[in-house]
């Protein structure tokens, strides 16, 4: 975590591809502009209720070099719920969620609206998710873009363990899988973690990443799994769902739902919360129960 912190300080800011250069003045104005247009066309408020409509979204995944004792395996992942950017959104959340047994959570990342600032307001949040699933093998977490190093220790403190580059394996008698959990590779990129997915144990490998910006490396690397959220499937979209902006140095690929990079399944959640704008157009925000099986 020290060489996050230290891009932290510098606000400095890199992806896999290289540093990351924005005009953030001319971004912020540009959402804001939208933003009263949206009010003085009377869709201001539509979009707020959309952002709250919610829904958790059940999928099966066949992973082919997944042991016989984790068929069926149940992973509840909740990503970018952005708690603090619609008031009680967090009820939302746990109305879907709440007495939910699963054998692992999995939360992946950008619990705060702003990218600087305060974070001790989402913690509230955090513990009534903690507080309303019951998970078997724990929680585990990563840090997003929006996130900050100064959250680990109080996130840890609720029973989140939280993955900077790191992998945990989960057993069942002789039979086990590896969760690589991966720092923000969309902001705070190092070489860290390229190596975290290298040198994961052999054998049924997951990754858990912010962004789907590290796709190919997991691939390469032999992943059978990559969970991700970041791009909120576009989150203003056109009619059909075809994304308008996606915030990814990828553009619209691996942007939403399920996808495959060579023999890896990925998928990207759509995510629960909203970034910029708490709106939704043609975009519904997610919690995800994913049922692991085996090919």
């Amino acid at each position: 975590m020290a060489s996050r912190a230290e891009m932290e300080a510098r606000d400095e800011k890199h992806t896999p591809f290289g540093p990351r250069r924005r005009h953030w003045g001319d971004f912020k104005r540009s959402i804001a502009i939208f933003g009263v247009l949206l009010r003085l066309i009377g869709l201001r408020e539509r979009g707020e209720r959309n952002a709250r409509n919610i829904w958790l979204r059940e999928l099966d995944l066949p992973l082919a070099m997944l042991p016989r004792e984790f068929d069926g395996y149940r992973m509840l992942q909740i990503t970018d719920p952005h708690f603090d950017g619609l008031p009680q959104f967090d009820d939302a959340i746990v109305g879907l969620v709440r007495g939910l047994a699963v054998d692992l959570l999995v939360l992946t990342g950008d619990y705060r609206w702003r990218v600087h600032g305060e974070y001790r307001q989402v913690l509230p949040s955090l513990r009534k998710i903690v507080e309303a699933v019951t998970a078997r093998d724990g929680i585990l977490a990563t840090l997003g873009n929006h996130d900050t190093v100064a959250m680990v220790e109080p996130c840890e403190q609720l029973g989140l363990r939280v993955l900077a580059n790191e992998t945990v394996t989960i057993r069942r008698g002789d039979a086990a899988i590896h969760v690589t959990g991966l720092d923000d590779v969309h902001y705070f990129y190092t070489e860290a973690a390229a190596a975290a997915l290298m040198e994961a144990p052999p054998g049924c490998r997951i990754a858990l990443v912010h962004s789907p910006e590290v796709a190919h490396l997991a691939a390469r690397a032999g992943y059978a799994l990559y969970l991700c959220g970041h791009t909120h499937a576009g989150q203003i979209c056109l009619p059909g769902g075809q994304p308008i902006l996606t915030n990814s140095v990828l553009h619209w690929r691996h942007v939403r739902g399920q996808w495959r990079r060579g023999d890896m399944i990925g998928y990207t959640s759509a995510g629960a919360g909203t970034s910029g704008l708490p709106v939704r157009f043609f975009s519904r925000g997610e919690v995800t129960l994913l049922t692991l099986r085996r090919a």
